[in-house]
């Protein structure tokens, strides 16, 4: 059974059949979903559809491009928020300097406030890094709290791979390691430990190449299995216990 280690089920891509995509990642093989909120609007829909759903887990946090949008009350929800079962993780959190929907700024500052909220709530955190590695490994580097968590739809090189692990993370591969000439996140599949890697789809984003220009969802985090079986030369098998058991590690999921 695969785990896939970040979707978003909340988001209203999923509004027509969510139930029927549960009900399909179950029949392709994925024995449970982590579901990750972006604000607190997405928190609490993930919340529930972690409570209605037996393999689905929720990640809260605020995202990126939502920060922005955080005032005095919002950590204080958010608190609220993680008592409530089913919260393996805190996040996503992080940086974007691609979109820059936020002031860089302020991205830069709620990150390190987040962290410290992930360290209070002991719970590993999910990583949002786009165009922003020597930032984002700066902010990890000089973080005192516990580090652990994954560096999600990883986009970094090797070397950055390496040091993420060496901080004590996870590499998470999304879909786009199935695309051609991908050969950048190959070569991470390549040259990582498979007992430092997670599989993820990203879901509704980046669908894996045999439904590439469709809206993705948790059952094709197989087919990103699939590519990193092929590229290690391992067993399918293999690769869907190792990933599942890493997920299953660092998110505490039974």
């Amino acid at each position: 059974m695969l785990i896939d280690s970040h979707a978003h089920l909340e988001m209203r891509e999923f509004d027509a059949d969510r139930d029927d995509a549960v009900r399909r990642a179950k029949e392709a093989g994925v024995g449970a979903v982590v579901t990750v909120g972006t604000n607190l609007q997405d928190c609490r829909k993930a919340l529930a559809i972690a409570a209605r759903h037996e393999t689905v887990y929720a990640a809260l946090g605020v995202h990126p491009h939502d920060v922005k949008g955080i005032d005095e009350r919002t950590y204080d929800d958010i608190r609220q928020l993680v008592k409530q079962p089913k919260v393996v993780a805190y996040g996503e959190i992080g940086l974007d300097f691609f979109r820059n929907r936020s002031p860089r700024e302020v991205q830069i500052r709620c990150f390190g406030e987040q962290l410290e909220l992930a360290d209070e709530f002991d719970l590993p955190v999910i990583i949002h890094d786009r165009d922003a590695h020597a930032e984002t490994l700066k902010m990890l580097g000089a973080w005192k709290g516990k580090k652990r968590g994954i560096v999600h739809c990883f986009s970094g090189d090797v070397a950055m791979a390496k040091k993420c692990i060496d901080l004590g993370f996870y590499i998470s591969i999304p879909g786009p390691v199935t695309y051609p000439r991908a050969e950048k996140i190959l070569d991470v599949v390549r040259q990582v430990p498979l007992e430092r890697l997670l599989v993820e789809t990203d879901a509704p984003y980046l669908t894996p190449q045999p439904h590439r220009g469709k809206r993705n969802e948790p059952a094709y985090v197989v087919y990103t299995a699939r590519k990193i079986a092929e590229v290690k030369g391992l067993p399918f098998a293999a690769v869907a216990a190792a990933t599942s058991q890493n997920a299953r590690a660092v998110f505490g999921i039974p």
